[in-house]
């Protein structure tokens, strides 16, 4: 069955057109089927399930089964109600209020009420979460008037469409009845998360698996229709195509599987390449630059860098074509927001070199100006070459680089609460606004530790002032202009290097039903999807 395989090997643009294809006749008049194991392949373990700490894909993953936020994106409707049941934002952008969805309960049995919503955003999302603290920077209170209804209180005007743009990704509501008094960091909680979600954590074998059952007490009446969801941890990508093939796996998400198979495995009769449900999380590759290095302080000597590497051959290379040219930190695809930029950096290598001999950095007898140590981000093949690539492309002009790995909690550990790194390979996620995720990686004067943020060291009054005015004001027209200024200065200063947009591939055996059914699929509930028996 190859009609979920839409327009494979298209570029970004038809991947959001083949968004709004309808799902196929044959497949809709099915009716569910409950029970059954869904196996799932997963690169890496998470050291911290919490959501609503670490915002990021690689928890998302596993923990959206569990843990659920208020609304997620939705095909048809832009949003879906989720434990909201709805939402409003006052005109003056003061408040905003929430109502809390009647009748669900957590895994454990308590109920959900406001006061879990007040608790999360308070105590969490604006204090503790990568993404929120930018977010909710403003927010002063959440008041609870009655068991279902919140309503977010603002110093400053906070514009709805952020609020709205941020549910799915930002809002992952945690029980307060447990988590209340707890230290967040090391609670036992975040390594098994109870939550409201279609599944529950069931256990977690260090290098083999983590199992998810079905939430008997879910609020959707007859979901999920899966017994059990188990993530195969499979860090070899060879081993997850043998897995497939042989029915050992049901599914892989974010080109777990190599690119170069991806042909292969579309031809095979019950197996499918599948290019949608990743709309809502276009990836992007970046070069991070530690600002507190003497040399990549220099402007000329960032700019010099961006000029050595050449964004076509990451896209046919590295990619297979299954990437665009970035031209800064927000993608073509975000037509509200994106903006040509002035400063632009074509690969050149000549100038490169004029560029770092104006900056005092000859070479030397041995042909190298200086030397610097590089960590790609690990939970990609494509982020790991591209290291690699990049290595190659400055030993070219005279800058010789040494890469260091580890594993994804090293990884972070190193470059976003030590800063030992001098350039490191990242995957920011673009979330549908530039306040949402991409903000962050220019803000300055964040605390040490924050992940998938700004720990360059890069720290200007300008940028600050501009992500403060993105955040509060309330025409969109005048916000639309307001990052399009954000973006002209981020390319200019170029304290990172924004490579490369992508999306991802799943690629899954015909009998699993309803992948890729909305633009966050992956990092969505899936109560919905189901096993067709033999």
């Amino acid at each position: 069955m190859k009609t979920r395989n839409l327009n494979w090997r298209c570029g970004v643009s038809a991947l959001m057109a083949a968004a709004v294809i309808a799902a196929q006749p044959a497949l809709a008049q099915e009716s569910p089927a409950t029970g059954g194991t869904l196996v799932v392949a997963n690169d890496t373990e998470p050291r911290n399930l919490n959501p609503a700490i670490v915002a990021s894909n690689g928890v998302f993953f596993v923990a959206s089964k569990i843990v659920e936020p208020l609304a997620e994106m939705d095909y048809e409707t832009g949003l879906k109600p989720l434990l909201a049941e709805s939402w409003s934002a006052s005109d003056d952008g003061l408040s905003f209020t929430v109502n809390v969805r009647k009748g669900v309960t957590w895994s454990d049995g308590e109920p959900l009420t406001s006061a879990d919503v007040a608790f999360s955003a308070m105590q969490v999302w604006k204090v503790k979460q990568n993404i929120g603290r930018q977010i909710f920077k403003n927010l002063t209170s959440v008041e609870t008037p009655d068991e279902h209804t919140a309503i977010f209180k603002f110093l400053k005007p906070t514009p709805g469409q952020l609020i709205e743009n941020a549910l799915p990704a930002v809002t992952a509501v945690l029980p307060a009845h447990l988590l209340e008094g707890e230290d967040l960091g090391e609670t036992a909680y975040n390594a098994a998360p109870v939550g409201t979600g279609p599944f529950v954590f069931a256990e977690h074998e260090p290098g083999q698996f983590y199992r998810l059952t079905r939430n008997e007490n879910y609020w959707q009446d007859g979901k999920p229709y899966l017994d059990e969801i188990v993530y195969r941890v499979l860090p070899d990508p060879g081993a997850k195509a043998a897995a497939l093939e042989t029915g050992d796996l049901h599914l892989t998400a974010f080109s777990a599987v190599p690119l170069t198979d991806m042909e292969r495995l579309d031809a095979i009769d019950g197996i499918s390449v599948i290019t949608k449900g990743y709309e809502g999380i276009t990836y992007n590759v970046t070069l991070d630059i530690n600002h507190r290095r003497e040399e990549l302080a220099n402007p000329l000597v960032r700019k010099a860098i961006a000029h050595a590497i050449d964004q076509e051959f990451l896209i046919d290379v590295v990619f297979l074509g299954y990437a665009t040219a970035a031209t800064g930190p927000v993608p073509p695809t975000a037509a509200d927001f994106y903006t040509e930029t002035e400063a632009t950096y074509p690969f050149d290598p000549a100038h490169a070199e004029e560029l770092l001999d104006e900056a005092g950095y000859p070479r030397g007898a041995d042909g190298n100006r200086f030397s610097l140590r590089l960590r790609p981000a690990p939970w990609f093949q494509q982020t790991r070459d591209t290291g690699s690539y990049v290595r190659q492309a400055l030993a070219a002009v005279g800058i010789d680089v040494e890469i260091v790995t580890a594993d994804p909690g090293g990884h972070i550990k190193a470059v976003y609460t030590e800063h030992d790194f001098d350039l490191a390979v990242g995957s920011p996620v673009w979330r549908n606004d530039p306040a949402i995720s991409t903000t962050i990686l220019y803000q300055g004067g964040l605390d040490a530790g924050v992940p998938f943020a700004n720990q360059w060291g890069y720290d200007s009054a300008e940028m600050n002032a501009l992500i403060a005015k993105g955040i509060s004001t309330l025409d969109t027209a005048e916000r639309t202009q307001v990052y399009r200024d954000f973006q002209e200065l981020a390319q200019e200063d170029l304290p990172i290097i924004f490579l490369t947009h992508f999306t991802f591939l799943s690629v899954a055996r015909d009998e699993v039903r309803n992948v890729s059914n909305n633009p966050r699929w992956a990092t969505s509930g899936w109560a919905d999807t189901w096993i067709k028996a033999d």
